[in-house]
């Protein structure tokens, strides 16, 4: 590997890049400094594992808005929905070992759920979005998304929106607290502790979903959200529409006071809160993109791996009327929502503001891409798309 340390300028500010990149992988370093040169990159992380090796591990800019504390090495940042990938592939390892199973009825595990017409809701319909439950109907008090227990008991007794397994609709929320609520019935275990015991610690990863230590918070970069042209804007732009309707549960704030809170880095919001950096996601994408295994570590079975990545529909779902290549709680190349390169197969989750997680079998792949300063899109925009079609010009 060569150590790579460079200063670049977009006006008048300065951006520090360090890390390792493999001269056969020079692109990705180049298209990894451009972002700062031309987008409005602030602080960010990009890593590619290539056949189980780490090839590229970049890291660059500043942890805060107002450039005042360099991104470092051990830096994390809240990723957002990426989180939906990681939690994604740790509920599948459930799935793998048996203790679930995919066409069961959720409410074999969690017997409560039955309420209200639910009990024949199979927990395939929770990872691929048709569940109906994709926000809260009840009206719960402001702040509730911070307690596990009010968000699901509410789940619960909650009537489907539409028919189960008819449509679809992006549970943004609500698909991480249904298949934590499983974990924790049948393992006793909360979804980030499965993880963090099971995933993270055999393969070393930095990456968290909720729990974080004092020490942890230290290192956290600062999120700077957008609103305008991401799915925070319905509140104001469709105030009464479903997608507006995600958000009744967060406390009345804005944005960033929430995102950069204690309460969002330690409280367990599987679908949302996971903290880490490319490094963790890049190296987790990499062992599933070698049929589950990298490094002499198995994380799941190759089987399993290919019945996750399949294709379960490409229904427009309804918080956004978006059709996207759902799998099994990860999302299949889909141009329009999440760009992942050339190849249609490849599979993984990206995070509100452009953060990414992927893989791609053919090509045993691994990329992540994080950053604080979030780009005013819905799709993962383009710095995100800069660094992959650099990876993939250098395969």
């Amino acid at each position: 590997m060569v150590t790579t340390q460079s200063v670049v300028r977009n006006g008048s500010q300065e951006f520090s890049i360090d890390g390792f990149c493999d001269p056969k992988f020079a692109r990705v370093r180049e298209a990894f400094e451009t972002n700062f040169r031309v987008e409005e990159e602030i602080g960010s992380c990009v890593s590619v594992v290539a056949d189980g090796v780490p090839v590229v591990d970049l890291w660059g800019g500043w942890q805060d808005k107002a450039c005042t504390k360099p991104w470092e090495r051990n830096t994390i940042v809240c990723m957002m929905s990426v989180a939906k990938g990681v939690s994604a592939i740790t509920f599948n390892v459930l799935l793998d070992r048996g203790l679930v199973e995919l066409d069961a009825p959720i409410a074999r595990y969690w017997p409560e759920f039955a309420q209200a017409g639910k009990e024949k809701i199979p927990v395939r319909y929770a990872l691929d979005h048709r569940a109906g439950l994709a926000v809260c109907s009840e009206n719960l008090p402001p702040g509730s998304i911070f307690d596990w227990d009010v968000i699901v008991n509410s789940l619960a007794r909650q009537k489907p929106l539409w028919e189960p397994g008819t449509q679809s609709g992006y549970h943004i929320h609500n698909q991480g607290f249904i298949l934590g609520e499983i974990i924790r019935r049948v393992t006793g275990k909360t979804l980030g502790n499965f993880f963090r015991e099971e995933i993270a610690r055999p393969l070393g990863l930095d990456y968290q979903i909720g729990g974080l230590s004092k020490a942890d918070e230290a290192r956290c970069a600062e999120v700077i959200p957008a609103i305008e042209g991401t799915l925070f804007a319905s509140t104001s732009d469709a105030p009464k529409s479903m997608l507006a309707q995600a958000w009744n549960e967060w406390p009345i704030a804005d944005r960033a006071t929430v995102l950069n809170s204690h309460e969002w880095k330690v409280t367990e919001i599987p679908s949302g809160n996971g903290h880490g950096n490319a490094r963790a996601v890049a190296r987790l994408y990499g062992a599933v993109a070698r049929g589950g295994e990298v490094g002499g570590i198995r994380v799941m079975s190759e089987k399993a791996v290919r019945q996750m990545i399949t294709e379960q529909h490409c229904l427009p779902e309804v918080m956004m009327g978006r059709p996207y290549h759902q799998a099994l709680g990860l999302i299949l190349n889909t141009p329009t929502v999440v760009w992942m390169g050339p190849n249609p197969k490849a599979f993984g989750h990206h995070g509100i503001g452009g953060s990414l997680g992927m893989g791609d079998m053919e090509a045993k792949l691994g990329f992540s891409y994080g950053m604080n300063k979030w780009h005013a899109r819905h799709d993962n925009g383009p710095r995100a798309r800069r660094l992959i079609e650099a990876v993939y010009k250098c395969l």
